[in-house]
């Protein structure tokens, strides 16, 4: 071998020792850096990872405050309802009463306690100075004066009974007064200023019915003639009129008895034992027939009939021919 060889190759050998004794110092010298560069990394990654945890931290307050429910619940906030959103009130004792109510926070008014029911009395109507069932000179004129404008188409009987009644609400309709039919203040002074006073003959007239030609029968002595065509009574002595009124007959199942007969008892406040009827100013002439007042003659008029009986509509006529009739005077009864 060369020795140029051997030294070359041993020169070869320590150049590439050289470069791996460089290396090698380079390698010592690179672990230093790789440590530092590892610390910083190392430090790098804590600093990220402090901020991640806080950040994480900050999150989970915030989404318990926004939108993940608590496990327990809020306080309730001291400001007021939005705008969009409504809530419920809270019921009151009288949020039971009727469905709804709590709804919409308004207790009811009925269940209130505090409210109290209204006490304020309703007007009251003025007091009647006649109505049904009163009678006397009063209810005549009353009749009279509405005969006079018309509301009253019947001789004045003393009763106010349906017929008057009816005049009267006529009467109050027409004038813009309550229909009532009782006459109050107010009614009778609006009828005062309408009408005239009544004359006597107003009041009383001899007979609403035309008196037809009497019955020989009738011509002598005292009797009370009686007629079915004319339906009128006609209180008769020696041929001349005294009185004479109105009258209605028995039904075709109880007819009233035609003939002659006599007043046999005369009974002031009769009261009948078979139908437990007022018959006042009663005279008796043929068994249970009498002639005597009747109510409901004057109230409701010929639609009506009695059971046998003369009935008599006007009671102030009636009753001045009671006075004067005597037991044992004469009934005739005829068409």
């Amino acid at each position: 071998m060369d020795e140029r060889d051997g030294r070359g190759g041993q020169d070869r050998r320590r150049a590439q020792d050289g470069r791996g004794g460089s290396g090698g110092r380079d390698g010592a010298s690179s672990r230093p850096r790789g440590r530092r560069h590892r610390g910083t990394r190392a430090a790098t990654t804590a600093a990220v990872g402090m901020l991640a945890v806080t950040a994480l931290a900050a999150g989970c307050r915030a989404q318990t405050a926004q939108g993940t429910e608590p496990t327990s619940p809020p306080a309730p906030s001291s400001a007021g309802p939005t705008a969009s959103v409504s809530p419920r009130p809270l019921a009151t004792p009288s949020d039971d009463a009727k469905p709804g109510d709590a709804a919409t926070g308004t207790p009811s008014a009925s269940a209130s306690p505090e409210e109290e029911p209204s006490t304020a009395a309703p007007t009251p109507r003025p007091a009647a100075l006649m109505e049904t069932g009163s009678e006397g000179g009063q209810v005549r004129e009353l009749q009279a004066r509405l005969r006079q404008i018309g509301h009253f188409n019947r001789t004045p009987t003393g009763y106010y009974g349906t017929v008057t009644v009816t005049a009267v609400q006529s009467f109050q309709g027409k004038r813009g007064l309550d229909r009532t039919g009782s006459t109050d203040a107010v009614t009778w002074q609006k009828l005062l200023g309408m009408t005239r006073k009544p004359t006597a003959e107003e009041l009383d007239p001899p007979t609403e019915r035309p008196v037809t030609k009497p019955d020989e029968r009738c011509m002598t002595g005292r009797v009370l003639c009686i007629s079915k065509n004319s339906r009128t009574l006609s209180w008769m002595i020696d041929g001349r009129v005294v009185s004479s009124m109105d009258v209605r007959f028995g039904s075709e199942y109880t007819p009233t008895r035609e003939g002659t007969f006599k007043v046999y008892w005369k009974s002031r406040h009769h009261v009948s034992t078979l139908y437990d009827s007022p018959m006042p100013y009663a005279m008796f002439f043929s068994g249970g027939q009498a002639v005597h007042y009747s109510s409901d003659f004057a109230a409701r008029g010929y639609s009506g009939a009695s059971h046998g009986c003369v009935n008599v509509r006007d009671e102030g006529k009636i009753a001045a021919l009671f006075g004067e009739v005597k037991n044992g005077d004469k009934v005739v009864i005829y068409w």
